[in-house]
């Protein structure tokens, strides 16, 4: 057998809280965060707060942004998180400031491991975004990444490596394209 899903278990703690506290969150998540209008950047950087989360000021979140678990994600001062963002905070996402993760971005921290037959969660998985970074729409980026400061990764792009500082990276798996030049 490869892989026997009777077998899986969560990790004790994985979750960072009470099985009540995830769905209070959730709750919270789906009738107060979701509806708010779109201006209440405000009342959405509050709500995460309330539930841990350690959001800088003038952090700007789009309210069909999606987060797991707020107590493990840490966002910058003045940092933007677009449309139809998912921050799937298994593990902790670090996301820097004056970072832009634009629409439809998806940063999963966290993972299975396939090789084992109860395919258990992958522990240590997170995410950290440098300052200035900019990922462009629908970017991918998987567990265990880093993304150093002032990095810009192109549209539809998937990162499955750490990428260095100041590049403009693309691709299916992201590479190195050129330098970023700061501006004059």
């Amino acid at each position: 057998m490869v892989q026997d899903l009777q077998r899986f278990k969560l990790p004790d703690g994985f979750r960072g809280r009470p099985a009540w506290f995830v769905q209070l969150w959730w709750l919270v998540q789906a009738t107060l965060f979701k509806p708010s209008p779109q201006f209440m950047y405000g009342w959405r950087r509050f709500l995460l707060r309330v539930f841990g989360a350690r959001v800088g000021k003038d952090v700007l979140i789009r309210p069909s942004v999606t987060v797991t678990y707020p107590w493990k994600l840490t966002i910058g001062d003045h940092a933007w998180i677009g449309d139809d963002v998912v921050l799937y905070t298994l593990s902790d996402i670090v996301i820097g400031s004056n970072t832009v993760i634009s629409q439809k971005g998806y940063l999963c921290a966290g993972s299975h491991d396939y090789t084992q037959v109860d395919f258990p969660m992958i522990a240590n998985a997170g995410i950290t975004i440098g300052d200035e970074v900019w990922l462009a729409a629908d970017v991918f980026v998987a567990p265990g990444v880093t993304i150093a400061s002032g990095c810009v990764v192109g549209a539809r792009s998937n990162v499955f490596s750490d990428l260095p500082a100041r590049k403009v990276c693309l691709g299916s798996p992201a590479r190195v394209v050129k330098d970023r030049n700061a501006a004059t």
